[in-house]
C-alpha cells in the first residue's frame, strides 16, 4: 500500500522507502543513490559519526540551465567577500549528554558522559541561533562559541523534528547575524558555500561548490543509531560538508542563507545535503514570536501525479497530488483506509476521494512545487485556496490549514 511516510499527513511520494531494496521500481522518480548520514559530530568512546541508512534521490529537479561562470564556479573575490561578511555569524556548537542506558539488559548505564559537536548560524541580533535537531538532541548541556571567541551557555529554543532544524538562544545583544535568502529560485550550477565548525576542530572553515540537485530525499539515522528519518526536499552540493558541519549556513554568492547543512553521503565524495531556508522561515517567524513551533496539515494520503501515474492511472492531468490510496500491494484481507483523514482540515473542507489537487493559492502543483512543500511555507491557521480537479471539473476549494499531529513528526 503506498502512501505517506509519515502517517496520516501530507508526504511528498506515497511510497515507504525505509527498506525498499535496489532496482525496485517505486510510483514517483525515486532511485536509489548512495548510503547517507548525518553530519553532526558526536565524542563517547571516541568520535563517530552517525550512522544512516538508504540514501534517495527524487529526480524531481528542474532541468539544468545556463549560468554566468562566475557564478556557477564562483571566483575567489566572489567567495572571500561572502566569508568576510557572514564569517562572524557561524558559530559552533558543543553539547553534552549524561550517561544512556546500556544496550545489554541488567548493565545499568553505560557511565559516561557524551560529548557533541556541531555548528550554527546567528539569524537575530538577541541571540537566537539556527541549527539542526540532531546537533542538540538530548543534550544536557548546550555551549556556544563566537567566531571572536566569547563561549555563552545556550538553551534549546524549539525543534522541528520533521525538518531536522532546532534552535539555540545564548544571552547576549548585538550580535552578527546571517541574511537569510531565497531557495525557491536555486539554479542547478550555481555558487554554493558552506561554512561551519568540521570535526569541531576547525572553526571558520569554508569549502566551496556548486548547487548539484534539488528536491532530493534521504533516510538517516541520528547519532545514537536509531530512529530512521526521511528527509525530503533537501539540496544536494558538492561543497565539503563533514562531520561538525551540521547546522552552518549554505550560502549563495550574495552571502545569504539558502541552506542549513544537515547530511552527507558516506559512501561517496562530494555529496553533501542541506535543508532549504525556505522550509525554515515559518518556524523562525514562531519562535522570533514566541510560539511554539507547529507544522500546517491537511490530513490527506495521496499519490504524487508525474507523466507515467497519469499514464498508467488514465488521469486528465500530468502533474498534481491525487487524493488517493494505492491498495495493489495491499496484503491480506485488511480494509482499505480512507485517503481523507476523519476530523482533519480536508474532511471539514469537502475534500473526496479521487480529487486531483492542481494548486494552492495559484501555486501550481508539479514535480518541481510538490505540495508538501509549498505547505511548507505556510503556518497553521492559514487559509489556502485549493484548485481542484473532480470528475473533469475544475472548482476551488477554501481550507483551514491545521497542526500536524505529534505522532507524524
Amino acid at each position: 500500500m503506498h502512501r505517506p511516510s509519515h502517517g496520516p499527513a501530507v508526504g511528498s511520494e506515497t511510497t515507504l522507502v525505509l527498506s525498499r531494496p535496489a532496482g525496485h521500481r517505486v510510483l514517483g522518480p525515486a532511485r536509489i543513490l548512495a548510503i547517507g548520514a548525518l553530519c553532526a559530530l558526536s565524542a563517547g568512546a571516541g568520535a563517530v559519526l552517525g550512522p544512516g541508512a538508504s540514501v534517495f534521490a527524487a529526480d524531481t529537479a528542474p532541468p539544468a540551465v545556463s549560468v554566468p561562470v562566475a557564478e556557477a564556479a564562483g571566483d575567489n573575490e566572489t567567495i572571500i567577500s561572502v566569508v568576510e561578511q557572514v564569517a562572524p555569524a557561524v558559530v559552533t556548537i558543543n553539547v553534552t549528554t549524561q550517561a544512556i542506558e546500556s544496550q545489554f539488559p541488567g548493565n545499568g548505564p553505560q557511565g559516561f558522559v557524551q560529548q557533541g559537536s556541531g555548528s550554527g548560524v546567528i539569524i537575530d541580533a538577541d541571540g537566537l541561533i539556527l541549527t539542526n535537531h540532531h546537533v542538540v538532541q538530548d543534550a544536557d548541556t548546550v555551549q556556544v562559541i563566537l567566531a571572536d571567541g566569547r563561549r555563552f551557555d545556550g538553551t534549546v529554543a524549539g525543534i522541528d523534528t520533521y525538518t531536522d532544524l532546532a534552535f539555540v538562544r545564548i544571552d547576549a545583544t548585538g550580535l552578527p547575524t546571517a541574511e537569510l535568502g531565497d531557495s525557491s529560485s536555486l539554479r542547478l550550477g550555481q555558487l554554493a558555500i558552506a561554512m561551519g565548525d568540521p570535526l569541531g576542530e576547525f572553526p571558520g572553515s569554508v569549502t566551496s561548490g556548486i548547487v548539484s540537485g534539488l528536491d532530493r530525499t534521504v533516510v538517516v539515522s541520528d547519532r545514537r543509531g536509531g530512529g530512521a528519518r526521511r528527509l525530503t526536499h533537501l539540496i544536494q552540493t558538492d561543497a565539503a560538508i563533514n562531520p561538525g558541519n551540521s547546522g552552518g549556513p549554505l550560502l549563495d554568492g550574495d552571502g545569504r542563507i539558502i541552506g542549513i547543512d544537515t547530511a552527507q553521503a558516506g559512501a561517496a565524495v562530494g555529496i553533501g545535503f542541506a535543508i532549504p531556508i525556505d522550509v525554515a522561515k515559518p518556524i523562525i517567524e514562531q519562535v522570533l514570536a514566541g510560539e511554539e513551533i507547529a507544522r500546517p496539515w491537511i490530513g490527506i494520503y495521496y499519490q504524487v501525479i508525474d507523466a507515467q501515474v497519469a499514464e498508467d492511472n488514465d488521469l486528465d492531468v500530468q502533474a498534481g497530488a491525487w487524493i488517493h490510496v494505492d491498495t495493489s500491494s495491499q496484503q491480506g484481507n485488511r480494509p482499505a483506509p480512507t485517503p481523507i483523514v476523519g476530523d482533519s482540515p480536508a474532511a471539514d473542507a469537502g475534500l473526496q476521494d479521487g480529487d486531483i489537487i492542481t494548486a494552492i493559492d495559484e501555486q501550481v502543483i508539479d514535480q518541481a512545487h510538490p505540495l508538501d512543500l509549498v505547505l511548507l511555507t505556510h503556518k497553521p491557521g492559514d487559509t489556502v485556496t485549493l484548485t481542484v480537479l473532480r470528475d473533469g471539473a475544475t472548482q476551488t476549494i477554501e481550507l483551514t490549514l491545521g497542526v500536524r499531529p505529534a505522532e507524524t513528526q
